[in-house]
């Protein structure tokens, strides 16, 4: 059918538009690093996001102008379309995300009643299609027991218009780094190999040369983080081979990478070589192509759905005054849902907190805010949740969750990567776990405030504690951007009767926060309470917060970095 032809080739030549884009906010991260450009970083990793939906939607409405709508609504065409783009597709090395971009464009102009494995891709047709997929291509290095002219090669083929501040330095520093990591019969195999994926991957203030170090029995990850002091020079900060580590800078919890990737599957599949513990939907996320990542996700989802009896319980921790959370024990994420009514104390209506749940998509997350998928119209069985969720779900939320047939319809909810609250976690705890969660809470806190971020509920019920043992944030509907708070001490009495009286006797303003509460306000047990003051006793003091304040409407990017450096690592932080 000629016209189902025209479609999918407008379709794609959408989809090579924003690739373009892409590839034109990507390419400048070289630039925006050496020229230290901090603040022009954060936007175009903004707008990159926003650059996805900006497409889609044009691409909709140009197919809209070019076709009658009764032929382009009417569902049946739709399996035309998607043969006649499948042969278009085949020859490309970014097939797979061609697939999620159609999907894209068939959500947006049809109803999601309409879903299918006919009419879009549920399932991808690329596996069957594809060659067996090659390694990306890579920079290799033998030492031959030469550890340090094997990275100062390293060096010399990645070089940028900025000279290194000390190259003899740094080469000194990653040798005494990498013999001290590794163990000693390592660097003397004659079978050593450093190799380097080609693209520099470029996120926030730091450069990052991505690979894997390794023997004809073992392998290792291998990251070397570059960063530019302005008035230095570029420095190689350190080097990483711990699969903990190189795993947190891969995190669901901070910024995509901007990198130039030419086979995207190629290169996950490099990345999944030295992070087996990566589902392949995150990796994705990582350099940028989260939508493709929610693709996979989906279809990881069906597929556990489909492979097992487990089925969906209320996530455990306080129930939400605005979310009600439910999940699946075998499978890592939450799902959350808006709640028809909120707790009385909440202030916010739905609209807020749809608001603020997409601003953490394009902010700078700083390793301590859980990135979330937005999904729309998911199906499930009622079979697949426990009595008790369904019934629950229903109660809180039957604007947003039905039961339709044999089927659960949930029309809107966001997934999150699953944690255990920090509440519960130090319910627990030994001491030496509660002081280390009680540290990277308040760090968590701080670091969100050097990315001018003021999480608003700073409850350790809105704080969860992941795998590695970061604590991270993950309640979104009262968040707001810290130059947007008026942080206060609280003035003096005028009167004894002032202090004994249970109303203020000082004016607040709606935006108004005195971190003299937070003790209180955040710990009923006087133990923990005295242990955070030890630790980070300087959030509770109004001029911390305005000094962070002064720095970022000064234009400063403080820095905050997604992995131990070897000062820390040195005092033990």
């Amino acid at each position: 059918m000629p016209q189902a032809a025209e479609i999918a080739q407008s379709i794609l030549q959408g989809f090579d538009d924003y690739r373009d884009g892409f590839r034109r906010i990507t390419d400048g991260a070289q630039a925006r690093f050496e020229q230290a450009q901090w603040q022009e970083a954060q936007r175009a990793a903004a707008a990159r996001i926003d650059l996805y939906e900006e497409k889609v939607n044009a691409v909709a409405e140009h197919l809209r102008k070019r076709f009658p709508e009764g032929e382009l609504l009417d569902v049946q065409i739709w399996p035309l379309i998607k043969s006649a783009y499948i042969r278009l597709i085949d020859p490309r090395f970014d097939d797979e995300l061609a697939e999620t971009w159609y999907n894209s464009i068939f959500c947006s102009l049809l109803s999601h009643d309409c879903i299918n494995d006919g009419n879009m891709f549920v399932h991808t047709t690329r596996p069957a299609l594809r060659n067996q997929p090659a390694l990306p291509q890579v920079r290799r290095y033998i030492p031959h027991g030469n550890l340090r002219g094997a990275l100062a090669e390293i060096f010399e083929d990645y070089r940028f218009d900025v000279p290194y501040h000390d190259l003899e330095g740094d080469l000194a520093k990653l040798e005494d780094i990498l013999r001290s990591n590794l163990p000693d019969w390592v660097c003397k195999d004659p079978q050593l190999t450093l190799e380097l994926v080609n693209p520099v991957l470029y996120r926030n203030k730091g450069a990052y040369l991505v690979g894997r170090l390794y023997t004809r029995d073992e392998h290792w990850p291998l990251v070397i983080p570059l960063i530019h002091s302005e008035g230095r020079g570029i420095e190689s900060d350190t080097i990483i081979t711990d699969e903990a580590e190189v795993s947190i800078i891969f995190s669901f919890t901070r910024s995509y990478f901007m990198a130039d990737v030419a086979i995207p599957a190629e290169f996950v599949a490099f990345l999944k070589r030295i992070l087996p513990g990566k589902h392949i939907a995150e990796l994705y996320t990582s350099i940028g192509f989260y939508k493709h990542g929610k693709s996979e996700f989906f279809r990881a989802l069906l597929n556990h759905l489909a492979g097992s009896d487990d089925r969906f319980v209320m996530a455990p921790g306080v129930r939400g005054m605005v979310m009600t959370v439910f999940t699946l024990p075998g499978f890592n994420t939450v799902f959350k849902v808006i709640k028809d009514r909120f707790s009385p104390s909440k202030t916010v209506d739905r609209r807020t907190v749809i608001d603020r749940y997409r601003l953490v998509k394009s902010v700078d997350r700083v390793g301590r805010m859980a990135d979330t998928q937005e999904f729309a119209d998911f199906r499930f069985p009622v079979g697949k949740f426990a009595p008790d969720c369904l019934a629950e779900l229903l109660e809180v939320a039957p604007s947003t969750i039905s039961v339709e047939g044999e089927l659960v319809r949930i029309r809107h909810c966001w997934t999150e990567r699953r944690m255990t609250p920090l509440n519960l976690y130090l319910e627990t705890a030994s001491p030496t776990q509660t002081r280390e969660a009680l540290y990277d809470y308040g760090m968590a806190i701080k670091q969100l405030a050097a990315a001018n971020i003021f999480p608003g509920d700073m409850l350790l019920k809105n704080f969860g504690v992941t795998r590695h043992g970061r604590v991270v944030f993950y309640d979104y509907d009262e968040i707001s951007y810290l130059t947007e708070v008026n942080f206060r001490r609280i003035p003096p009495p005028r009167y004894p009767e002032d202090e004994m009286s249970s109303e203020p006797w000082y004016s607040v303003a709606p935006n108004d926060v005195f971190p003299e509460e937070f003790p209180t306000f955040l710990f009923a047990d006087p133990a923990l309470r005295r242990l955070f003051a030890e630790l980070h006793g300087d959030l509770f003091q109004a001029a911390y917060w305005q000094g962070l304040q002064e720095a970022i409407r000064a234009g400063k990017v403080i820095d905050v970095f997604p992995y131990r450096r070897p000062q820390q690592a040195a005092h033990g932080a």
